[in-house]
């Protein structure tokens, strides 16, 4: 049996599980252990190897979430601040959602992937959270689910439905258009040019009305165009105008790699930015400060101005 065949989606799932890409990975690797040492217990026909395999996950997921708090993005723990001079002071304490890499596996079903929805799913209770991502993402029958979770198919089928229930607000994700759409990449260019040219309202120019900014693992946040574009005045401010920009993907969306200028030359890895785009504008930007979660993305911590 080769279960190197499903990592990549077993990474995948850990991840929209537990909101985190390291204890995914780490999940995932213990989950092929105990699926080796049980190899010769594999009952084909009771199961395929992919659902036993995802039965093992979920077992090690429901562990691993067992009395942890869930990771949420600032949006999700209080309300917007107006106040683009308030204190930029982290919250270290708080276990915040993490981006997921797209180039690291091919996680198969992307729009699972969401910021938006990985965020909404962390309120769920993790057998709901499981067998909602079972079900609706990963397309698993009731019967199938029942047996990854050990329970009935009326028991799946009740959780499915308050899963849903919880979650009705959460919206379409099929609203948010692919990182490779040519709209979607005229306007990430156009914002990594305004960005980059320090020009604050060719940025808010390309915002929604209600564009929401975002940056764990600060848990301030801001909502509008207006204060999106003032506190972008202060980030210029700060750190000078010349940032330089990469782009990317991270969650199945548009992202990019913010460098800021350093004093002496040359660029350093600052935030690593993950998108929203609708309708041609940029609705939802979701700023990682915290450097624990750039390594996973294989990006440069630095670059002089020679090699931009």
């Amino acid at each position: 049996m080769d279960f190197e065949l499903y990592r990549g989606e077993l990474v995948a799932y850990c991840y929209r599980m537990l909101g985190s890409f390291h204890e995914a990975e780490d999940l995932v690797q213990e989950t092929m252990l105990r699926a080796w040492k049980a190899r010769d217990r594999y009952d084909s026909a009771r199961a395929s190897v992919r659902t036993w395999l995802y039965r093992i996950a979920t077992n090690a997921c429901l562990t691993a979430l067992d009395g942890r708090a869930r990771r949420p993005l600032p949006s999700g723990i209080g309300a917007p601040s107006d106040d683009p001079g308030a204190p930029l002071t982290p919250a270290l304490d708080i276990p915040w959602l993490q981006p997921f890499p797209d180039t690291r596996y091919d996680p198969g079903a992307r729009a699972g992937l969401r910021l938006a929805l990985v965020a909404a799913t962390q309120v769920l209770p993790p057998r709901q959270r499981a067998v909602l991502v079972l079900r609706e993402v990963l397309e698993f029958s009731a019967a199938e689910v029942a047996i990854q979770l050990d329970t009935t198919v009326p028991a799946v089928n009740s959780a499915l439905q308050r899963a849903r229930a919880a979650l009705a607000g959460v919206g379409d994700i099929g609203e948010v258009a692919e990182p490779d759409d040519p709209e979607v990449r005229a306007v990430v260019q156009r914002y990594v040019q305004a960005f980059e040219a320090a020009d604050v309202p060719a940025l808010v120019r390309l915002l929604t009305d209600e564009a929401i900014l975002e940056m764990p693992p600060v848990p301030l946040w801001y909502r509008g165009s207006a204060d999106y574009g003032r506190f972008m005045h202060r980030v210029f401010a700060m750190r000078g105008p010349g940032w330089a920009v990469r782009t990317l993907t991270a969650n199945g969306q548009p992202a990019l790699a913010a460098y800021a200028p350093e004093p002496g030359g040359g660029h350093r890895l600052h935030t690593l930015q993950v998108l929203t785009v609708t309708g041609g504008r940029v609705a939802h930007n979701v700023v990682f400060a915290d450097p624990s979660v750039f390594p996973a993305f294989d990006l440069p911590e630095s670059f002089s101005s020679a090699e931009r």
